[in-house]
């Protein structure tokens, strides 16, 4: 029996195992033994070769459009950069992914206009593989639906669920710490509602003999495996739907049931029309926000602040991210930064590597000779 057909058997016997208090181990010995065998058939794949899709980051941040076919990618890509991709009313016609930069309020956003998926593609159909092997290595994941096909979105997630790619949640904050005796020992919190038993299960599963198991919240078993796995993408999403123009001012309350019935907000999700270049401003604030960008205006010695090209950064970074992108010696040489703005507590405050950095701060570091 190959592979893929181990892999349905395992699909089918955990759906059609009753989920209760004492078929929870098996499900997880399966569920590990299910994640383990896709991770085996994607190497196998993998190492067939054929045509890749490796593009190298540039700018500040990355975003990969995921939509299906003939969906309005390529319109909006070049709507929105200056990239040229080849645009068409018939579906694949995006062969390669097809990268553009969006300049935005001083920041270099590349933006990869990834080939159309398919239902399958996380199984290698239409070379899927490779094309999600690209989604997962971007800052943000934005979904490009179809305003007359919203359940596109269900297959989408699948799909992106099936390659590795968890969306808008955090990694499972569970610590394994391999031992040499003593067996599978677990410690859990009162809230934790898996039995112990599943969690030595779907450890055994992964070759575990001996280790320390430490799990602080409650978790799923598919975040369990996710855990040990530990080669899952995390990354946050958004949602924009195409071809808004098109959409019959009676139609709209479908549209927006349909959204809800995904749990996605009518009003948080971005209508636009790449073609007619409608709701392009709206989006583009809402990607900024996503990303996290923040703007740092550098005060350089004798020719003062550069407002007009800022150091872009994410949200959460520092004094020390500033000088790791700026390069060169500023790491090793750094004696002391002064900082004015949003972070500061007084204009020109002096601070040290690890000072975290806001939105249009001004920044001047001073550096050892």
């Amino acid at each position: 029996m190959g592979l893929e057909e181990e892999i349905e058997d395992l699909r089918e016997e955990i759906a059609g195992t009753p989920y209760n208090k004492s078929t929870e181990a098996h499900i997880g010995r399966l569920k590990a033994k299910l994640a383990e065998k896709k991770e085996k058939l994607e190497n196998q794949s993998s190492a067939g070769g054929g045509h890749g899709y490796a593009v190298e980051k540039h700018g500040d941040a990355t975003v990969a459009l995921v939509g299906f076919p003939s969906v309005g990618k390529s319109t909006l890509i070049n709507a929105l950069t200056n990239a040229d991709s080849e645009v068409g009313s018939y579906e694949f016609t995006t062969l390669d992914v097809n990268p553009g930069m969006l300049m935005y309020r001083g920041a270099n956003i590349q933006i990869l206009d990834v080939p159309g998926l398919i239902e399958g593609a996380a199984g290698g159909r239409g070379g899927g593989k490779e094309v999600l092997s690209v989604v997962r290595t971007a800052d943000l994941v934005v979904y490009v639906l179809s305003v007359f096909e919203i359940e596109q979105y269900d297959r989408l997630s699948e799909e992106l669920y099936n390659t590795n790619i968890r969306l808008d949640t955090e990694p499972p904050n569970i610590n394994i710490r391999k031992t040499h005796k003593d067996g599978i020992g677990v410690t859990m919190s009162d809230d934790v509602s898996l039995a112990e038993d599943t969690v030595k299960q779907v450890l055994r599963e992964y070759g575990y003999v001996n280790a320390k198991v430490t799990i602080p919240h409650d978790l799923t078993i598919d975040e369990l495996v996710d855990a040990v796995m530990d080669n899952r993408e995390y990354l946050p999403s958004m949602v924009t739907v195409n071809k808004a123009d098109l959409i019959d001012k009676d139609y709209l309350p479908t549209v927006k049931r349909e959204l809800r019935e995904r749990d996605l907000d009518p009003d948080d999700v971005i209508f636009i029309s790449a073609e007619e270049n409608l709701g392009l401003d709206g989006l583009k604030e809402r990607l900024w926000e996503e990303l996290g960008l923040i703007r740092i205006y550098m005060d350089k010695p004798g020719r003062g602040v550069d407002y007009e090209e800022p150091l872009v950064l994410f949200e959460g970074d520092t004094v020390g991210d500033a000088c790791e992108k700026i390069g060169g010696e500023f790491d090793e040489r750094f004696k002391f930064a002064r900082v004015s703005g949003p972070s500061a507590k007084h204009d020109d405050q002096q601070v040290g590597k690890g000072h975290e950095l806001a939105d249009e701060d001004v920044l001047r570091i001073v550096a050892r000779k």
